[in-house]
């Protein structure tokens, strides 16, 4: 139980502070309710699991190992998110209107999948953290560390679309645009951020 608690305790703690797979999440559940936000929820849940999965089967030497690795992640995030971003703030009460109809659970998975494995700092985060710290755990608790860590990440964007979704009855065409705006400019901040860490990392 110790282990267990531990392992939802550090999953919580890497997985709240606001950052672009949450912004993509709460979007989801603003913009289509329950139950199609479950979608997002599962794409998350499962690319988050992945990470961790391959973070205490040892990847985090991986990352470090290959050159060139960061540099790329950094770059293909940093454009994925300025792409994210720069859609965002082009919202339009039109086309605010027409999302749902546009809506499919393959779709959702797609997007929630890229914004997920293309966020470097996730990725460096939930493998290189939290696989380090599974592999620091006795043997014997390693697996109930990494079930903690993995249950902290589908509560938490679970409860996130949750709330999102009691959100949308206040959220008129125009306060989304607005919302989606917001929602871009953050994107942007992320991907400035990441851009500004591969200039750093090619010096």
């Amino acid at each position: 139980m110790t282990a267990l608690l531990a392992g939802l305790a550090l999953g919580l703690a890497l997985i709240v502070p606001i950052g672009a797979q949450n912004v993509f999440v709460f979007g989801q559940g603003v913009s289509l309710g329950m139950p199609r936000a479950l979608w997002a929820v599962a794409g998350a849940g499962l690319c988050d699991t992945l990470l961790i999965v391959l973070g205490a089967t040892g990847a985090s030497a991986l990352l470090d190992s290959v050159p060139g690795l960061r540099p790329a992640m950094l770059a293909a995030g940093a454009l994925f998110l300025t792409y994210l971003g720069v859609k965002s703030l082009r919202a339009k009460p039109a086309e605010i209107a027409d999302e749902t109809g546009s809506w499919s659970p393959a779709r959702t998975l797609r997007r929630t999948a890229a914004v997920s494995l293309l966020n470097p700092h996730a990725v460096l985060d939930t493998v290189g953290v939290l696989g380090a710290a599974i592999a620091a755990q006795a043997a014997a608790s390693r697996a109930v560390f990494a079930t903690g860590a993995v249950a902290a990440s589908w509560v938490w964007f679970l409860l996130l679309a949750g709330a999102a979704t009691g959100l949308r009855g206040f959220m008129t065409k125009e306060r989304r645009v607005w919302f989606d705006r917001a929602s871009g400019a953050i994107l942007l901040v992320f991907a400035a951020w990441l851009a500004y860490e591969f200039v750093v990392v090619l010096k």
